[in-house]
């Protein structure tokens, strides 16, 4: 497979993961605030440093006000990472390797792009119910999860699209868990109380894991609630089921299934491993904090040695589109 084609499909499977998590958090959000008690600030600004742009909104925003909150991460063109940005990413990456995914993938991509252009036009930030607009996303990009997975042929180019939808998804799941840990974590009287409750609640709904965690654990707990998003094995939002299948799918596009490895799955395959074993005890000894810093480092890590590896073996390769 050329590496313009690999490279495409990779980041079209980032950006449409990218979009999806943003419309989870925001949708997720939303209903967070209903139920919040009188006098709890809405949680516009951890939201905003979840995604990784704390520092451009204050360059462009005073204060967290929700239409400059709801522009920022849907709509601003400024922002390369809001919903916006990421969808018309995600469509011209598609665009351009339309050859290699089905016309029925395409027809649903391409459909997402303009429904969010109509929104975009429509000044959906500004309208009495902005949520409807990010759970209709949600669904939009699900159901091209669902279109890709039943018309796709499972090629190197399948394989790395997953990649980039696998590594975006745990980024986002160590991202978004992070920052309720830190920013969001209630004071010592608060621990265990309804408030803190709710936002773990929340945290769980916001990757569509509080029903199954539920199932499994019964009694929502902390530290349980964290188990569940960073070591499930079987919730396909977990780190750990992200990096399983990320792990899978290099070695599909290599041939490796035993002995020598290449650079990028000697690295994601030590951080899997690191998780297969490790114990949610050994995890707050350690730091909730630094465990998940350290993930994210490695996950860059994986994305550069994919780049390295497959997408920057010609040097006189230019990319057709900015990629970020």
């Amino acid at each position: 497979m050329l590496s313009r084609v690999a490279n495409s499909l990779f980041w079209s499977g980032r950006y449409l993961e990218r979009a999806e998590n943003y419309s989870r958090f925001m949708e997720v959000n939303f209903n967070l605030m209903l139920d919040l008690p009188p006098g709890v600030t809405e949680l516009w600004q951890p939201l905003i440093t979840a995604t990784g742009d704390l520092e451009l909104y204050k360059q462009k925003y005073d204060g967290y006000e929700k239409e400059d909150a709801i522009f920022f991460l849907a709509f601003d063109q400024d922002n390369p990472n809001s919903i916006l940005n990421s969808v018309r990413r995600a469509r011209e990456n598609s665009r351009i390797v339309r050859e290699n995914i089905s016309k029925e993938s395409w027809e649903a991509i391409n459909g997402l792009y303009h429904f969010v252009n109509d929104a975009h036009g429509g000044k959906t930030w500004n309208s009495d119910k902005p949520q409807h607009f990010f759970s209709a996303v949600k669904q939009k990009v699900e159901l091209i999860y669902g279109i890709s997975f039943n018309t796709d042929i499972r090629g190197d180019g399948w394989n790395f699209n997953r990649i980039g939808q696998y590594l975006e998804r745990a980024d986002k799941t160590s991202r978004i868990l992070d920052v309720k840990y830190h920013i969001l974590l209630p004071s010592v009287s608060d621990v265990g109380s309804p408030l803190d409750a709710l936002h773990w609640a929340a945290l769980l709904k916001s990757v569509s894991g509080y029903n199954s965690y539920r199932r499994y654990y019964g009694k929502l707990n902390p530290v349980t609630a964290v188990e569940y998003l960073i070591l499930a094995s079987l919730f396909p939002r977990s780190i750990y089921f992200c990096l399983n299948h990320a792990e899978n799918s290099l070695r599909q596009i290599s041939g490796n299934s035993s002995g020598k490895h290449t650079p990028v799955e000697k690295t994601i395959g030590n951080l899997r491993a690191d998780l297969e074993f490790a114990d949610i005890n050994d995890i707050f000894e350690f730091g909730l904090h630094e465990y998940l810093d350290k993930i994210q480092v490695q996950l860059n890590k994986v994305s550069e040695q994919v780049s390295e590896q497959y997408f920057q073996i010609r040097p006189n390769f230019t990319q057709q589109i900015s990629n970020q």
